[in-house]
């Protein structure tokens, strides 16, 4: 990498990616979900899980709504499989967000109180986190972000801090979703968010978001920590990152640009990365007039150079609190291969001019993971090849 790209502050230490699990609605494995994104394939399709709801494209992981433990379970250990880490893992630290955690739980417990009694407790927010925790026996920090669908770059960034300052050597971080639930469907058809037919990010005609199971587990950890053990050659680096809050709306992004706008500046500014560099950028496009506007917005008044960008949701759904993880996840998979991922959905027409129609070969060396979610929460991740 070049110096601007890898230079750090004095004390600071360079963060890698060595391993990386995917469970989403393309497949349960990070290769099978890159290779039929790749070829442009959608794991939506019309359901109907529950009678009173009525039928909606949805991006489930198998045929009945899933539950956030095996989602999890199954992604973590495809990544420290995948990092060549052996089991216990007691140094490490693990940070993993989620925005409704186990809300379909406590929707089963609600109808069924006796239920409860035994299970409540391993359903709180902060357990899936633990229980990733309990999975590798780490015995470092804990942390359980939820930031709406800014939830899965917070607990990057988050994990990434703690590998920087020298807290940690390692850290497991991701998000999981689970959101096919009778509550979390009514909620967003009564926002009138809930796409009829299918979802298609930046399309003029675009009629809302599709949503979606999964998550996406990547371990961190230190250049030094990941040279030390031998372990395999890294995905890329985490450059840094920027946050804000809008304070403007409870579902709708602010108009002028203020919250998003800081968060994309910073997160160049502290990345050491001037805009000519972004090669690519994993756009939130979550489908909805509002989002897609507002992000096309974003990207041509700050990138005087557009990058390439694509949305992955019209392929995996919209996975909230998860869909910054995986988004992350399928930037570095395309740093590695340099193959930029399609904007599945596309229907020949587009707000954004340089969207990818289709899966293009690009070497791209810096691509931008890009985040909002409700209550104006906005997250801007750079990773580096």
């Amino acid at each position: 990498m070049s110096a601007s790209l890898s230079d750090q502050k004095s004390g600071d230490r360079r963060v890698v990616v060595s391993g990386l699990g995917l469970v989403t609605a393309l497949g349960t494995t990070a290769a099978t979900t890159w290779k039929r994104l790749l070829a442009g394939k959608s794991g939506l399709c019309t359901r109907q899980p529950f009678p009173e709801i009525a039928p909606r494209p949805l991006a489930l992981v198998g045929d009945q709504p899933a539950d956030l433990s095996l989602l999890l379970g199954l992604a973590v250990a495809e990544a420290i499989a995948d990092a060549c880490l052996p089991l216990p893992q007691p140094d490490c630290g693990v940070v993993i967000g989620s925005s409704r955690s186990f809300q379909g739980r406590w929707e089963q417990m609600a109808r069924q109180p006796n239920w409860a009694e035994n299970f409540w407790m391993e359903t709180l927010p902060h357990m899936g986190a633990i229980a990733v925790a309990r999975q590798i026996h780490a015995l470092g920090p804990v942390l359980a972000p939820m930031a709406a669908c800014a939830t899965g770059l917070t607990a990057i960034f988050q994990g990434y801090e703690l590998v920087r300052r020298g807290q940690c050597d390692r850290v497991v971080v991701g998000a999981a979703e689970a959101p096919i639930t009778p509550l979390t469907l009514a909620g967003f058809e009564q926002l009138g968010a809930l796409a009829t037919t299918g979802c298609y990010p930046f399309d003029p005609e675009r009629e809302g978001l599709a949503l979606g199971e999964g998550a996406a587990v990547l371990v961190l950890e230190s250049e030094q920590s990941l040279a030390q053990r031998g372990g395999p050659p890294p995905y890329g680096y985490i450059l840094g990152g920027g946050f804000s809050t809008d304070a403007y709306h409870r579902t709708a992004p602010d108009p002028e640009l203020r919250g998003s706008r800081l968060a994309l500046k910073n997160c160049l500014y502290y990345s050491g990365l001037r805009p000519d560099q972004v090669g690519y950028i994993h756009a939130h496009g979550t489908g909805t007039q509002l989002n897609d506007a507002h992000e096309a917005r974003l990207i041509q008044a700050e990138l005087a150079q557009l990058p390439w960008m694509s949305s992955t949701k019209g392929a995996t759904g919209h996975t909230l609190g998860a869909s910054g993880a995986i988004g992350a996840a399928f930037c570095l998979l395309a740093l590695r291969h340099g193959v930029l991922p399609p904007n599945v959905g596309d229907r020949g027409q587009s707000i954004y001019s340089q969207l990818v129609s289709e899966a293009v070969t690009a070497e791209a060396k810096v691509a931008l993971c890009l985040s909002f979610g409700f209550g104006g929460q906005n997250g801007v991740l750079a990773l580096g090849r």
